[in-house]
């Protein structure tokens, strides 16, 4: 298929208004209405920060075994509509169909992710990001990067720190791979390593089937969730939640209980919990392991 028809093909049923309002920015659907919204850098800027401080990160549907599906449909029914979040692959592609309704120029692009990892180690290309261009600049554009998802776009300048609402980011480049960097307690700590090679919607598919289904995969056997606050960011493991400060300070909490774990996921990350998920099955999990 043609870019454009593929283009064409995710828009088509793409509820702008829901979304939106979904990310507290209600003002952009109304200027969408209108006719006023023009693909500009605030426009890149203002979407991105109201779907980081709004869609969590998570991974409830894996960790329960269930399908995790990439159809537009089906997104904007988990992220929109049920109030849920997703991981790299669910967050991406809705936003990539956002940007692309609107008229920004999108390329999709893969990483292989780096944090906490020997630098040995080479890992497949199980994270999706994207290219934004805007006025012969481009950026890069991601809302999926669990604990330290960038609130901001970052423009595709190497050896450059870029302040943003939480911490500060960097690109560094080695022949034609680039790796983003995040500074945390005044180290730069690698994230991801990617290329600009643009990626299909089936090779996120091959990725997506592999991460949420293969036995000793982390989105398999641990539950995840993670979301920007003000000044701060929400990091859920299993059943400890952390609470990280931006001067350095972090707190946790151990929670012992499904009551404190479902208002946790409710509270913290904003997230509309499915009564079908037995989260006292969960809790015994994370005991047993």
């Amino acid at each position: 298929m043609a870019q454009d028809s593929l283009n064409n093909a995710e828009s088509a049923t793409l509820d702008l208004k829901a979304y939106f309002d979904r990310i507290d920015c209600g003002a952009l659907g109304q200027a969408f209405q209108n006719g006023t919204l023009a693909p500009t850098l605030d426009t890149l800027k203002t979407i991105h920060q109201g779907h980081t401080s709004t869609i969590a990160f998570e991974n409830l549907s894996s960790f329960f075994h269930q399908p995790v599906s990439l159809d537009l449909d089906a997104l904007q029914q988990k992220l929109i509509h049920d109030q849920r979040g997703g991981y790299c692959f669910e967050q991406n592609l809705l936003l990539r169909s956002v940007l692309v309704a609107l008229g920004f120029q999108v390329t999709n692009l893969a990483a292989r992710v780096r944090w906490n990892l020997p630098e040995d180690i080479i890992t497949p290309r199980s994270h999706m990001l994207l290219k934004v261009d805007i006025d012969e600049t481009s950026y890069i554009v991601d809302v999926g990067f669990g604990g330290l998802t960038m609130t901001e776009p970052l423009t595709l300048v190497p050896e450059r720190p870029q302040s943003t609402p939480h911490e500060p980011y960097r690109l560094t480049v080695a022949g034609q791979t680039y790796c983003l960097e995040a500074q945390l307690n005044q180290v730069w700590k690698p994230l991801y390593c990617f290329d600009l090679q643009a990626q299909q919607r089936c090779d996120y598919e091959v990725s997506n089937w592999y991460v949420s289904t293969y036995p000793q995969s982390l989105f398999v056997n641990a539950l995840i969730a993670a979301r920007p606050g003000d000044g701060c960011r929400y990091a859920l493991l299993n059943n400890q939640l952390t609470t990280r400060y931006l001067d350095g300070r972090s707190e946790q909490r151990l929670l012992t209980t499904a009551t404190e774990l479902h208002d946790v996921l409710s509270d913290q990350f904003g997230l509309r919990v499915p009564e079908t998920l037995d989260l006292q099955q969960a809790l015994e999990r994370f005991a047993a392991s």
